[in-house]
């Protein structure tokens, strides 16, 4: 039997996955866990301690050590730290290590939420409820750009769409883990739906699968 009900939150960048992960895990009391997060902490590890990015032995190594609870976000978030994740979340390695850390803390009681881009397919393709939360690329860097404007920094709209697509690319076209809705995801597609909106989507869905559990 199961300690934790686990809901598996999966999509693109600026679909709007993780505020709707962080208000369900907040709404339900339970843990949250950005995925996203542990791979730029492997990334910041390696920066803060002048080691390459494309040594696969030492990224994995790094990864080990990593602590999951209390990840910085605002640390997290910074530009270069992003740049240098994308290079180490390529490796094999690094994500089976981090894949196992992460099915650890998706064991904790009384549940939790993880989000990532491969959370439903791989890291816990049992869990009870799966979401893909979507939007269109448009919808996402407008999402993106205007968030960047609203923290006081200066972006050009086109550069942060191309931006929107290349990660796409990138996570959609990678060979190990490619970002896709699992065959039993429920798809949420917040292009011209409120945050508040998709957050009552969500509840309904968790609220049958708990009355199965």
């Amino acid at each position: 039997m199961t300690t934790s009900f686990i809901i598996a939150i999966d999509g693109p960048a600026a679909a709007g996955k993780g505020t709707l992960s962080r208000l369900i895990a907040a709404h339900y009391g339970f843990h949250h866990l950005d995925t996203g997060l542990t791979y730029r902490a492997v990334a910041k590890a390696l920066l803060d301690a002048g080691l390459p990015l494309d040594d696969e032995t030492v990224a994995e190594r790094t990864s080990l050590d990593i602590e999951l609870a209390g990840l910085d976000r605002s640390v997290l978030a910074q530009h270069q730290i992003g740049e240098a994740a994308s290079k180490i979340a390529v490796m094999p390695a690094v994500r089976r290590a981090l894949v196992a850390a992460q099915r650890k803390f998706a064991a904790r009681a009384p549940g939790t939420v993880l989000d990532g881009r491969d959370i439903g397919t791989v890291v816990c393709p049992d869990a009870p409820v799966k979401l893909y939360v979507t939007a269109s690329p448009d919808v996402r860097a407008r999402r993106r750009y205007d968030e960047i404007i609203g923290g006081g920094a200066a972006a050009d709209f086109d550069a942060v769409f191309a931006d929107v697509k290349k990660r796409d690319e990138r996570d959609m076209g990678r060979a190990d883990s490619p970002l896709k809705p699992a065959d039993d995801a429920h798809l949420l597609d917040t292009s011209e739906m409120s945050i508040d909106a998709a957050f009552q989507a969500a509840c309904e869905l968790i609220d049958a699968a708990l009355k199965k559990d």
